[in-house]
């Protein structure tokens, strides 16, 4: 018998065995598919091309997560981008972000722009570290009964206030505007130039099925600027051998650790005595028993089609069939028989390492998505293409690479009774001839693809909609009331039956910080 089953060997799920194991328990993960990773893998995609198949890029990882797991001895290494984003423009013009480069490019396009951008950087990054701080612990959680959890939990939300209250006046409006407001909104505010305004305001929509102007969404775009590479906060890079190898790292981290990890074992129900979790039976029908059962998947899979509804509170049940999901998100890996030349910068350069971003202005983002909403699909797409193959020669043959394309929006779901299988190919070609109208002779250069749709994501990695945040990052659906108020804990309604996946606190990305945050109460619950 073992102390703690794992169910998914996703990077958060991984991450917690790795603790679990540290603090020595022992641990079983049952992994569905026949690798570790979720989302985050590397494959061969088509003959002598391999990419990271659906997570791409590496910046949210938490620097205590690849300490405390010794990730580099364990092979990890990641490199930064040589340029942050390259945003090409349609009048043949362009505009790049790096360290050091930022504000002279910002000042091409208004110079007051370029006059404020410091003072924006300053105040977002407040309150980017604000969140950091409450990354890697778990947030105050509401409890109905038992006067000692309420006390720690009183405490918990007493020490949360103190941090807060160290803000000024200024730090604390914005604050609140990044958790309520929309992104577009945040951006009018601070700046004039378009292209300024869509480089920032892109990351609100990445994995969010919204507009910038969305409210809410200036949430999403600080939860894409807390990450840091090699030290350096507000970076992305590149995991050598792509995102499989923070999980391959993860996962030999766990075995030296002691940790079973079986692939091929889906679990197809939990194994309850007296209202208790005390096992799960796998797909083979054979029964697994322990003391604590920890679920890396998605909340609506885990209650929808796992867990016994008769074994959850009917209000709960009610709120979980509400749980909003769906990212909105296309995915695809192209072979390349040559890098891209786009019109407004041709030569090869440092630029072709950067995220490639394809989205000029916020109106063109609020018409992306509300055209999905009504056809299905954005006619005039965002796509964020990035080459790894620049900064990392593992991944294809000699003098060829491979590009990463995370494409919105989508419905999650088509409507009017059309299946992705029948439409992904058109939405597929769609995507490449958008690259192609700002690189021509991209679509020329594609020698192979790999097309994962919504519903391809969500067969493959568990992704419901294709949501690869487990959920959405609303008001609602944040912090303590991740995946719902009251068991904001990692804890659900149902005792023994953990989560650690993205879908509780504090989100997603390939942070690590769930299945860290999950391992400290379910030892502590243990012990």
């Amino acid at each position: 018998m073992h102390d703690v089953i794992l169910i998914g060997a996703g990077h958060n799920g991984l991450v917690c065995a790795a603790y679990l194991a540290q603090a020595g328990f022992k641990v079983l993960v049952l992994e569905q598919r026949d690798v570790v990773g979720g989302a985050a893998v590397t494959e061969e995609f088509h003959p002598g091309f391999r990419n990271s198949v659906a997570s791409y890029t590496v910046s949210l990882l938490n620097p205590k997560v690849i300490a405390d797991l010794d990730l580099h001895r364990h092979g990890l290494r990641i490199v930064e981008r040589k340029v942050s984003n390259f945003l090409p423009l349609p009048d043949g013009d362009y505009f790049l972000s790096a360290p050091g480069i930022t504000q002279t490019q910002v000042a091409r396009f208004s110079q007051r722009d370029a006059e404020r951008l410091p003072e924006y950087e300053r105040r977002l990054e407040t309150i980017a570290d604000i969140v950091r701080a409450l990354l890697m612990e778990p947030p105050p959680n509401l409890v109905e009964h038992g006067v000692v959890r309420a006390i720690e939990e009183g405490l918990r939300s007493a020490r949360l206030a103190g941090r807060l209250n160290k803000l000024d006046l200024t730090a604390k409006r914005d604050l609140l505007d990044l958790f309520v407001k929309s992104a577009g909104d945040w951006l009018d505010g601070w700046f004039e130039s378009n292209p300024v305004k869509a480089l920032f305001g892109f990351d609100s929509i990445v994995g969010n099925y919204a507009s910038p102007y969305t409210p809410g969404s200036a949430y999403v775009l600080l939860h894409h600027v807390f990450g840091e590479v090699n030290g350096k906060p507000g970076l992305w890079g590149h995991a050598i051998g792509g995102m499989g190898a923070i999980t391959q790292a993860m996962a030999a981290c766990c075995r030296e650790r002691g940790v079973e990890i079986h692939t091929g074992a889906s679990v197809k129900e939990l194994i309850a005595e007296r209202g208790r979790i005390v096992g799960v039976v796998t797909g083979d029908g054979k029964p697994h028993r322990a003391r604590a059962v920890v679920s890396n998947l998605n909340p609506k899979l885990l209650f929808d089609r796992i867990a016994d509804p008769d074994l959850l509170p009917p209000d709960f049940r009610e709120r979980i069939a509400r749980y909003k999901v769906g990212s909105g998100t296309f995915r695809m890996n192209v072979a390349l028989s040559e890098l891209p030349r786009f019109t407004s910068k041709p030569e090869a350069g440092d630029h072709l390492t950067a995220g490639i971003i394809i989205a000029p202005s916020l109106a063109y983002m609020d018409c992306a998505y509300q055209d999905a909403r009504n056809f299905g699909w954005s006619r005039e797409p965002v796509v964020e293409m990035l080459i790894p193959s620049t900064l990392d020669d593992s991944l294809a043959p000699a003098g060829k690479h491979v590009a990463s394309l995370f494409c919105q929006h989508v419905q999650p779901v088509l409507s009017d009774g059309r299946s992705w299988d029948a439409c992904k190919d058109d939405v597929a070609d769609l995507m490449i001839a958008t690259v192609d109208k700002y690189a021509p002779g991209f679509a020329a250069s594609v020698l192979g693809r790999q097309v994962l749709s919504p519903l391809d994501l969500e067969r493959t990695f568990g992704l419901v909609g294709g949501d690869i945040m487990h959920g959405a990052l609303s008001l609602d659906q944040l912090f303590s009331a991740r995946p719902v108020l009251g068991h904001g804990d990692y804890r659900t309604p149902i005792p023994g039956l953990y989560m650690c996946g993205s879908g509780t606190h504090p989100g997603g990305g390939v942070t690590g910080a769930p299945g860290h945050n999950a391992a400290k109460v379910v030892a502590r619950d243990l012990r």
